[in-house]
C-alpha cells in the first residue's frame, strides 16, 4: 500500500541524515548490544556501517513508491552469511536490525513536525512492515549457512574419526592436539537396532537419528566425541580415554529407540586407534555370538570366547563341526541361547518362547546331526562354544597388512570394570 503525500514528504526530510544516521547506529546505538565493542573495528566501521547505510537507503527509497526490486535484500543475505562463518551469535546479529529500525524510527520521529501526527503513524505501519522481510532474510541465510557449515564440519569430524581408525592420521598433529585426540583414546564400536520400516530408512531419519546418538555420546562422557557412525553403526572416539559408565548402552538405546550394542577398548596414542577399534568390534561379535543380550561388553565379559575363537590352523576344522546345521536357524539359536543360559533347560525354553520339551528335542537333534558335540561334557560344550564363535567371524588378516597389529606398547587395552 503507497504512502500518502505527508507521509512521504516526512520520511524524504530524513534522507539528508542517513550517512549521519548509520555512523550513529554503529556507534552509539549499537554499542550497548552485549558482545558488540569486541568486534573488530572494520566490520563496525565499514561493513556494518555500509550494511546500516544501504537499509535506510532501501527506506527512502520504497518510501518515494518504487517497487521492491529483486535484489534488495542481497547485502543483507551477503552479510547474514559472513557472520555465521565468522561465528558471530544470530542474536546479536537480529538485535542490530531491531535497533537499527529503531533508531530510524526515533529520527522520523524528531523531524515530524506538530500536525504531522497521522503521517508519523503511517510511517511506523510502513516500517515495521518491511521490517518483517528484512529480518527473515537475515535469519533464514544465517542459519542456512551454519547448517551448512556445522555439515562440513560434521563430515571433516567423520571423515577424521575414520581415517584414524584405519590407521591413516594427518600427518599435521594440529588437528589431533585440537580435538584432544593426540594422547589415549576410548573407541567405541557400536552396533545399532536395524531401522523399522521404510520412513526410517530414509536419509532425514537416519541423520536424526545419527544426531540424537552423538548428543547421548556427548553427554555421556561430558567431551567432544569424533564419531564415525552410518545407520548400522561404527566407531566413535573419546578424547582422555574415560571409562565408560555402566548406562551408556541404556542411554544410547533411548536415543536410537532401540537396544543398542557397544564395546570399548582403549588406545595409548593415535598409533593404537586401528587396533583398539578392532578389539571393540570383535567384542560386540563376540557377545552377539555368546547369545549375550545388547548392553556394554567388555572384553573381560567374554574373555574366554575371546581367546577361543582366535584363528589357526585348526580353526576351519571345528567351525565345520556345526555344518550340519546349516539351513537349521532354529537349531543354531537354541545352541546359542542354551550356552548363554548356562545350559538351563528351562530358562532357555523362556527365552525362546518354546516348551522345554521343545529344547529338548532340538538339543538331542543337534547332537545326532552334529556326531561329536556332547552337550553334556565340559569338552563339547566347549567345542560348540569355539565352533560358534568361529562361524561368526572372520580370519584376521595377516602381519604387514593394513589391519596388522601394532607394537605391544600402542596396542589397546581393555576397559576395565569401575
Amino acid at each position: 500500500m503507497p504512502l500518502s503525500e505527508a507521509a512521504r514528504r516526512l520520511a524524504l526530510r530524513c534522507e539528508t541524515r542517513v550517512n549521519a544516521l548509520a555512523r550513529e547506529m554503529t556507534g552509539d546505538v549499537f554499542g550497548g548490544i552485549p558482545g558488540y565493542a569486541e568486534l573488530p573495528d572494520d566490520m563496525k566501521d565499514v561493513e556494518i556501517a555500509a550494511t546500516a547505510r544501504h537499509g535506510l537507503r532501501l527506506f527512502m527509497r520504497r518510501a518515494r513508491g518504487q517497487d521492491g526490486r529483486r535484489g534488495d535484500h542481497a547485502l543483507f543475505r551477503e552479510r547474514a552469511a559472513q557472520r555465521a562463518e565468522e561465528g558471530l551469535p544470530l542474536h546479536l546479529l537480529l538485535r542490530t536490525h531491531a535497533l537499527g529500525t529503531y533508531a530510524l524510527w526515533q529520527t522520523l520521529r524528531e523531524e515530524a513536525a506538530p500536525g504531522e501526527e497521522a503521517a508519523l503513524v503511517e510511517l511506523a505501519d510502513f516500517l515495521l512492515r518491511g521490517q518483517g522481510g528484512v529480518i527473515g532474510a537475515v535469519a533464514e541465510t544465517y542459519l542456512d549457512e551454519r547448517a551448512a557449515l556445522d555439515a562440513e564440519r560434521h563430515e571433516e569430524r567423520r571423515t577424521l574419526a575414520r581415517a584414524l581408525i584405519d590407521g591413516t592420521p594427518p600427518a599435521d598433529r594440529t588437528t589431533l592436539e585440537e580435538l584432544g585426540l593426540d594422547g589415549p583414546v576410548t573407541v567405541l564400536a557400536l552396533r545399532l537396532p536395524p531401522a523399522d520400516g521404510p520412513a526410517a530408512t530414509a536419509p532425514v531419519a537416519v541423520r536424526r537419528r545419527l544426531r540424537r546418538l552423538q548428543t547421548a555420546l556427548e553427554r555421556a562422557f561430558g567431551t567432544d566425541v569424533l564419531a564415525g557412525l552410518d545407520a548400522t553403526g561404527g566407531h566413535a572416539l573419546v578424547p582422555g580415554a574415560p571409562e565408560p559408565a555402566d548406562g551408556l548402552a541404556r542411554r544410547l538405546a533411548r536415543a536410537c529407540d532401540g537396544p543398542v550394542r557397544c564395546a570399548a577398548a582403549r588406545a595409548e596414542s593415535p598409533a593404537g586407534i586401528p587396533h583398539a577399534a578392532r578389539t571393540a568390534s570383535e567384542v560386540i561379535r563376540i557377545a552377539h555370538a555368546s547369545g549375550r543380550p545388547p548392553d556394554l561388553h567388555r572384553l573381560a565379559d567374554v574373555l574366554l570366547e575371546y581367546h577361543l575363537s582366535r584363528h589357526d590352523e585348526s580353526s576351519p576344522m571345528i567351525a565345520a563341526l556345526l555344518d550340519p546345521l546349516d539351513g537349521r536357524p532354529e537349531l543354531i539359536d537354541t545352541l546359542r541361547t542354551h550356552l548363554e543360559t548356562r545350559q538351563d533347560r528351562r530358562a532357555t525354553a523362556q527365552a525362546l518362547g518354546l516348551h522345554p520339551n521343545t529344547v529338548d528335542n532340538r538339543l538331542t537333534r543337534i547332537a545326532e546331526l552334529t556326531s561329536g558335540i556332547d552337550l553334556a561334557s565340559p569338552r563339547g560344550t566347549t567345542l560348540a562354544l569355539c565352533a560358534l564363535l568361529l562361524r561368526d567371524s572372520a580370519p584376521v588378516p595377516p602381519s604387514g597388512t593394513a589391519h596388522a597389529d601394532p607394537p605391544p606398547s600402542e596396542r589397546s587395552q581393555p576397559m576395565s570394570r569401575p
